[in-house]
């Protein structure tokens, strides 16, 4: 750590992973006091918790940033992801408002989280990638296309404050079994259509394991890139019986995206058909540079994977009868989904 960490602001306090960093920094005898940011309340309200409700993308930063130390950014809007507008205006606009308090309040470190995503699914991807691979998101996919522009933004602003400590994380995906949000499901191949192939290697790091990278880069300043995740991966062939797919319909590569383009165009369905590329080729990272600065996952990968699936048995029986009903009202939709693709591909085969 640069210097005393007496006051941290945290935005995304209220999310799991800021729940854990909360508890973490009031176990911290260094830090006196913890602004935590949120558009809603926290769960974990301890004494050194002094929570502002706010809209990061509207509300004046300023005063509420006034005073600390280091910023610690988790906020992050994941959808609706057609709305690429509301994305920009809290994801982007929200963190640029954010870095321009953080200046006025003179902060020495400033820790986003941003996502391995960053470094795109590609064919030609190393196995596994480094932190001085190139960020490469695919085309069309806006989650990693601003998560890319964010640090972006934070290297301008390392540039323009030379004693700040600007700390990037880089994690694999952090899967909540109480968030089941459209990414999520899309990559645990849960989504209304899948890829009909084995999925790529896979990594998952469990929300402690990121909370305590978190508190690592705050007690040291570290400054720089560092991917997050268990040591090694998944191999895909032992994916699916860890992730525990729904029961959407799976589909080879090249109709799987024409079934997402359709029902994504027609609001039917609620994944982007940019996110194939991560269901199909190679992403995962190494965490070497992480585990050189005292860093050690206490999760495996398969430890997270596992733990972010399980529901209560009353749950389950209650989220069985629903994937039931859905079945037996959205097969026929599915049905004519790929149908209406496949008459469109032969229509255009027939055209002159």
């Amino acid at each position: 750590m640069v210097s005393p960490m007496h006051t941290v602001a945290v935005t995304g306090v209220s999310g799991n992973v800021g729940q854990r960093v909360l508890r973490l920094l009031d176990a911290d005898p260094t830090v006196d006091r913890v602004v935590g940011i949120d558009a809603r309340d926290p769960r974990f309200r301890p004494h050194k918790l002094s929570f502002r409700r706010l809209d990061l993308a509207s509300a004046d930063l300023v005063p509420v940033v006034a005073g600390a130390d280091a910023v610690v950014h988790l906020a992050w809007v994941f959808g609706p992801p057609r709305d690429e507008e509301l994305l920009a205006r809290v994801n982007l606009a929200g963190t640029r408002r954010l870095l321009e308090a953080a200046t006025t309040a003179g902060v020495k470190s400033f820790v986003f989280v941003s996502s391995a995503m960053v470094y795109g699914a590609w064919p030609d991807n190393p196995v596994p990638l480094t932190e001085a691979a190139p960020l490469r998101p695919n085309p069309a996919f806006a989650y990693a296309a601003q998560k890319v522009e964010v640090e972006r933004l934070l290297a301008d602003w390392a540039g323009a404050h030379p004693d700040a400590a600007v700390t990037v994380l880089r994690p694999a995906p952090a899967l909540d079994p109480d968030n089941d949000h459209w990414l999520a499901r899309a990559w645990r191949g849960a989504g209304a259509v899948r890829v009909r192939r084995p999925p790529p290697p896979m990594q998952c790091v469990h929300e402690d394991d990121l909370a305590s990278a978190v508190a690592l880069a705050l007690r040291k300043g570290l400054a720089g890139a560092f991917n997050v995740a268990p040591d090694g991966w998944v191999p895909g062939e032992q994916v699916r019986p860890l992730v525990s797919p729904g029961l959407g319909v799976a589909l080879p590569e090249r109709l799987a995206r024409r079934v997402m383009r359709l029902g994504w165009a027609t609001g039917l369905l609620d994944t982007t058909p940019a996110v194939v590329p991560y269901l199909v080729h190679p992403w995962v990272v190494a965490n070497d540079r992480l585990e050189a600065e005292g860093w050690r996952p206490v999760h495996s990968n398969e430890e997270a994977l596992v733990a972010a699936r399980p529901l209560p048995a009353w749950r389950a029986l209650l989220a069985r009868r629903r994937q039931e009903v859905a079945l037996a009202a959205g097969g026929g939709v599915l049905a004519g989904l790929a149908g209406a693709v496949v008459a469109v591909v032969r229509r255009r085969r027939r055209a002159p």
